[in-house]
This record gives structure tokens, C-alpha cells and sequence, in this order.
């Protein structure tokens, strides 16, 4: 009896706990506060947390490969775990593999990242940039920090398709990063996809020191003026003609922008409203919860806490901070040439984590002057800044992609 009871406490995951297990642990139960407590991004911060929990549960088994053992019948009469020709097979012993590790194989095949990109195509208003085209610069400045954090990443002995994957953190676009890293730097996805959604989701805290250092009160102060209207025929017109120049100069960036203009012309065109609802809705809401709960779940202590990872997560920050920096300097040179006002915090909205980055642009200059409403203008640079990222890894799947 008491051996029986000695082999049940072995068997759980209290008596399997390790150090690198807890402090997993803790960073998980600090997302979620993150999360629920102060609202931080909990569409994306929730699952992300929930899955990284589950994952550094020891025994678990929510992340374990699938493995197939085949036993052959061998002249002998006896079994082997080896197929030999002409031996026949006598049975097969599978492991089916951990719930999560099957919803990760979403990542993996490239699978989850355009269809996030449908859905946040038929959420999407390109009306601000078809209003005011000049936006598509800052969405372009903002990319400035996937190159930059590239060729960091070299520097520090990454081989360029790895640098390249964690370069395109910096476009603060979670789809994307993972799309690249699954072709480029498979073994490094984990960790990469992880950055990229925590990133993403903490947009509210990184980008608002940053712009207030490069900018000061009288340019945050400074009001825009309202935006031309822009027709139907315009919106219908513009997913066709980007979807259709962007994939001719960059084929590897067609499944995102692809399925980005897809979703949007399916919005726009107003005979589709039911695929449109679906993709806004039902379609994007299932996609979120398995690629978050199954990208969280890869952030395994075993494999997360090693000094590889806590450089891509220093370089990804950097990538960041860099896009953000390079929007807002850019958008603070067009003021100064421009003959219409630019208030420079619209610039921090060329990344593209959209809406987060606008609203945190909405939520800056609205302190310094409360009359002001920067919403709309900031939301040119943030839907280029989906363009641009999805170009930016276009290029990366081009040079590198083998």
C-alpha cells in the first residue's frame, strides 16, 4: 500500500516541479493580471498566458509530439521497432500527441497567420489611407525596426534567417512573425511568436514613453484636419489593385496579403455581408483562441529559458522600439515640410498592431489637449503598417526563403 502511494505522489506534477517550471509559472499568472487586471490587450494576452500555464504544468502532456512505434513481425516470430522491407506489420503503437501540440500544427503549416489576416481584413477601413496616401510612409518608417533589429541579430551570430524572424518583431505583427519564423527559423517559432504577441499586446506600455521623448508639447498639441471622404468605388478598388501589385512584386507575401485584401473586399463590397460577419466574427474569434492558447504553449521552461530566447526577447523589444522611433521622427520631418499640420504621435502608428497602436495615439495626444481626436488620422499609418509588414516579410521570405 505504501508503495502504491509512493508511485501515485511520483506520478504527479507536484513531485516533478522544478525551479524553471515556477518561474514560468509566475510569468504566466503575471500575463494574465496583465491581462484581466489592467486590460491589457486579453484577446490575445488571455490565451497566450492560459496556454504558456498549462504547458509548464509538468506531466501535462499538453504539448507532447505525436509518435508512432511500428511492430513488425520478423521471421523469427518476434517484433521489432524497425520497418524492414518485406517484414509485415503486426500492429501499430501511437501516442496521439498533446491537445495544444495539435493546435500548434495551425503555426506550424502556416495555416492560422493568413487566416488572422482575413479576419483582420474584414475589420479593417483602409479609408484613412486612401484619404491621406502620405500615411503609407509612416507605415513604411515604422518597418525601419525589422531591418535594423536584423542586422543586430546577425552581429550577434544569428544566421540570417533566424535574424530575419526576429527582425519582423519589430512590425509588432504576431501572424507575420510566426509565418516567417515557420519557414525560416522553424526551431526558433516558439519563442518568436511569443514575443510577437506579448509585444503586441503591450503596445499601451512601451510605445507612450517613446513618443513623448521625441516629441514635445506643442507638437503633441497640434490638431489635423478632418479627412476627405473617401468613395465606394475607392474601397472596392484598392484591396483588388494592392493584392495584385504587392503578390507580382513579392510572391512569398501573397498568403498574407492575399486573404488581408480578401477579407477587406469582402467588407467593402457589400454583397457579401454574411462571409464578411464570419470573418469578423466567428472565423477570427476560434483562429485567436487556438494560435494564442497553442503559442503560449510553446513557451516551455525546458526550451524558454535558455539565453537564446532572452535574446530574442531583447531584440524584439528593440525592433519595437525602433519602428516606433523611426515613425514618429518621420512623421515629425513631413510636419516640417508639409503644408497641412502632422501632429508627429500619428507615426507611432505605423507599426502594426492595429487598432492598439492608434488608440494608444488617441489616448497621448488626448492628454496633452483634450480636444483633440488623432483616431482616424493615426489609423492610416496603422493599417500601411499591416501592409508594410507583410511586405517586409515578403522580403525576407524572398532573399532568405531558400
Amino acid at each position: 500500500m505504501v508503495d502504491v502511494f509512493i508511485d501515485f505522489l511520483g506520478s504527479t506534477g507536484f513531485m516533478n516541479l522544478t525551479i524553471q517550471h515556477m518561474i514560468m509559472l509566475v510569468i504566466a499568472c503575471f500575463l494574465l493580471f496583465l491581462a484581466i487586471g489592467k486590460g491589457f490587450e486579453p484577446l490575445l494576452l488571455v490565451p497566450i498566458a492560459f496556454g504558456m500555464l498549462l504547458t509548464n504544468l509538468p506531466l501535462s502532456g499538453v504539448m507532447q509530439p505525436m509518435t508512432v512505434m511500428f511492430e513488425i513481425l520478423t521471421p523469427g516470430g518476434g517484433t521489432e521497432g524497425i520497418i524492414e522491407t518485406g517484414m509485415e506489420v503486426e500492429r501499430v503503437v501511437q501516442n496521439p500527441g498533446g491537445l495544444l501540440q495539435h493546435f500548434y500544427t495551425g503555426n506550424q503549416l502556416g495555416i492560422f497567420p493568413p487566416l488572422i489576416f482575413l479576419g483582420v481584413g474584414a475589420m479593417t477601413d483602409f479609408g484613412p489611407l486612401i484619404a491621406n496616401p502620405k500615411s503609407v510612409f509612416l507605415g513604411a518608417a515604422a518597418q525601419f525596426g525589422i531591418f535594423f533589429t536584423f542586422i543586430g541579430a546577425i552581429l550577434m551570430g544569428f544566421t540570417p534567417q533566424a535574424a530575419g524572424s526576429i527582425g519582423i518583431i519589430g512590425g509588432a505583427d504576431g501572424p507575420t512573425a510566426i509565418l516567417v519564423a515557420s519557414q525560416l527559423a522553424p526551431h526558433l517559432l516558439g519563442p518568436i511568436a511569443v514575443a510577437a504577441y506579448s509585444y503586441m499586446a503591450l503596445v499601451p506600455i512601451i510605445q507612450p514613453p517613446i513618443m513623448m521623448a521625441l516629441t514635445n508639447s506643442e507638437e503633441r498639441k497640434i490638431k489635423m484636419e478632418q479627412l476627405r471622404p473617401v468613395s465606394k468605388k475607392e474601397k472596392i478598388i484598392f484591396p483588388i489593385l494592392v493584392a495584385i501589385i504587392v503578390s507580382l512584386l513579392l510572391p512569398p507575401a501573397t498568403p498574407l496579403i492575399g486573404m488581408l485584401m480578401f477579407g477587406n473586399l469582402l467588407k467593402e463590397c457589400t454583397v457579401t455581408d454574411r462571409l464578411s460577419q464570419t470573418a469578423q466574427n466567428e472565423l477570427i474569434n476560434i483562429v485567436t483562441i487556438l494560435l494564442g492558447i497553442s503559442v503560449g504553449a510553446s513557451a516551455k521552461a525546458e526550451q524558454f529559458l535558455e539565453f537564446e530566447t532572452i535574446q530574442i526577447i531583447i531584440l524584439g523589444v528593440v525592433a519595437f522600439g525602433v519602428g516606433t522611433a523611426s515613425g514618429v521622427i518621420i512623421a515629425k520631418l513631413m510636419n516640417k515640410i508639409s503644408k497641412k499640420a502632422i501632429n508627429p504621435l500619428i507615426g507611432a502608428a505605423g507599426v502594426s498592431a492595429v487598432p492598439m497602436a492608434s488608440r494608444v495615439v488617441q489616448t497621448v495626444g488626448q492628454r496633452e489637449n483634450p480636444s483633440n481626436f488623432l483616431l482616424m488620422h493615426a489609423m492610416g499609418p496603422n493599417v500601411s503598417g499591416v501592409i508594410g509588414s507583410a511586405v517586409a516579410a515578403g522580403v525576407m521570405l524572398s532573399l532568405f526563403g531558400g
